[in-house]
């Protein structure tokens, strides 16, 4: 039961980080689960970038704010792409 509700905290994290990221990042919108997968993808990156630098993510507030810098990663890395593209 513990594990379930560990998902859901981490794709409740990651829809919000999405979500804000897309907020930050202009140009690029993905909707709702797009969102959730950028803000999923996002706190993995987050979450090793900040591990690799020594800032630890052990509280919820930290682990929100390690996803939502991993997704406005992505979404900086993926808007760069997508305007080479045109």
């Amino acid at each position: 039961m513990a594990d379930a509700i560990s998902i859901l905290v981490f794709l409740g994290i990651g829809l919000l980080a999405g979500f804000l990221a897309d907020i930050m990042v202009k140009g690029v919108a993905f909707g709702l689960i797009g969102d959730l997968i950028v803000g999923v993808i996002g706190a993995l990156i987050g979450g090793l970038i900040f591990s690799a630098i020594g800032i630890g993510t052990g509280g919820l507030v930290m682990q929100i704010i390690a996803a939502i810098v991993g997704a406005v990663i992505l979404l900086f890395i993926v808007r760069m792409f997508n305007n080479r593209r045109r």
